[in-house]
């Protein structure tokens, strides 16, 4: 059965994803604090993941802003790179390339998720959204306390800025580009800005930029017609976008009409994920969300299918929840995706495909990467702070990344339950 997943897939820019299973992008916090330049354990770390037969390889998040970082130790592209910076991002490239296994780097900026301290900015200056509506960690007294200290109240954004921000994806595309990268994703999920401008929970702006659901999409079109003015037609340029599962019919269409608008502009595959660090899905942080969908090993992929039926013709990728051959060539099958991406066990196997997966040798019943879980204690969990009851996984697997990984060591998977 394992002839779905290693057949290869070709998008419509030219760049050949080596089969179906694409390590999916995860934090990886190991850019240089001071000069925002990738480290040389990055390096280290994509060296190992390239050769274990991915079909393709997604980055954790890189800043296109050096003001407003998602983590001080982030990667983030200055727009004034010195010749160290630029030999850091070249070494980064031919590192996880080296067996032809393409990598794109992913592109983000946080808005109003950028913590106080974590980027080139005053502890006291505010950060930036489409409107001025802050993070809510929890309903808790604690967790009120937390989200003011952590984010505050971010400023609202002019026009300039929102100009700033389009040039600044453009600017970071060609240093991707430059530096030997196959492609991009554009980060439009997990509650960073693009998923604020998206969201009407979030945007309630007047002008060109909100109040319909097209307006809400017009600084992600404005971004990816920069980045293609910006780089070949041979560069791979895809998206990440939050699934609908906040449920409702009308949340839904709306979804739909701005993905339609994103598939317009010559967007080589959609990847399908969720949550935010208010309701953080796509780590399995809403458990009726992951119950729900638990059987089908993939928390949106519902959202998917619905998608597929929409836009027949665009590559789908879904990340979170595979864990076994047969639910990932089951859900091939289907239609709903035409790319598994996977998370948390790349962070203790990272040769998972040539070990388990794609070996023919390994039986499907025993084709599988199942995990334990990380509860935070009992105390931190009754504070009802979500960022946290996330963070004792999340912290977990980038620990296994960060501190075993990138230094040559064996990853291991926490004890199941």
């Amino acid at each position: 059965m394992t002839e779905r997943l290693a057949s290869p897939l070709k998008t419509p820019s030219g760049v050949v994803f080596r089969n179906r299973l694409v390590k999916a992008a995860m934090a990886e916090a190991l850019g240089d604090p001071k000069t925002s330049s990738p480290g040389e354990k990055l390096s280290a770390l994509y060296r190992e993941w390239g050769t274990g037969e991915w079909g393709g390889l997604l980055t954790g998040n890189v800043d296109v802003s050096t003001i407003y970082k998602g983590n001080p130790a982030d990667v983030a592209v200055t727009g004034s790179e010195t010749p160290a910076a630029i030999e850091a991002w070249e070494r980064w490239a031919v590192a996880s390339q080296k067996e032809d296994t393409p990598t794109l780097i992913q592109l983000v900026h946080p808005g109003r998720q950028s913590p106080a301290g974590s980027g080139e900015r005053g502890f006291f200056d505010k950060s930036i959204a489409p409107s001025a509506i802050g993070v809510k960690l929890g309903d808790g007294l604690i967790a009120r306390i937390l989200s003011k200290v952590m984010f505050g109240t971010p400023r609202q954004m002019t026009k300039a800025d929102i100009d700033e921000v389009v040039q600044q994806f453009a600017t970071a595309a060609k240093r991707v580009h430059k530096s030997g990268f196959q492609g991009l994703q554009i980060h439009g999920a997990h509650g960073y800005l693009l998923t604020q401008f998206l969201s009407p929970s979030f945007n309630h702006r007047t002008d060109d930029y909100g109040g319909t659901p097209a307006k809400r999409a017009r600084i992600v079109v404005e971004i990816i017609r920069a980045i293609r003015a910006a780089v070949p037609p041979t560069f791979c340029v895809g998206i990440k976008i939050n699934s609908a599962d906040v449920g409702g019919k009308e949340s839904l269409e709306e979804s739909l009409e701005q993905l339609a608008l994103i598939v317009a502009e010559q967007i080589d595959f959609v990847e399908i994920s969720g949550g935010s660090y208010e309701n953080p899905r796509m780590a399995g942080g809403d458990d009726s969300k992951a119950q729900r969908t638990a059987a089908r090993e993939a928390f949106f992929l519902d959202y998917a299918q619905t998608v597929r039926e929409r836009f027949p013709n665009i590559i789908l990728m879904v990340t979170g929840g595979f864990r076994t051959r047969t639910g990932m060539i089951k859900a091939l099958e289907s239609g709903a995706c035409d790319l598994v991406g996977i998370g948390r066990p790349a962070a203790v196997w990272p040769h998972l495909p040539k070990d388990i997966y794609l070996n023919r040798e390994v039986p499907d019943e025993e084709a599988t990467a199942e995990l334990g879980s990380m509860s935070p204690p009992w105390l931190v969990q009754k504070m009802g702070i979500k960022l946290i009851n996330l963070g004792g996984d999340s912290l977990y697997y980038q620990a296994q990344i960060r501190d075993k990984l990138a230094v040559g060591q064996k990853g291991s998977a926490p004890p199941s339950k």
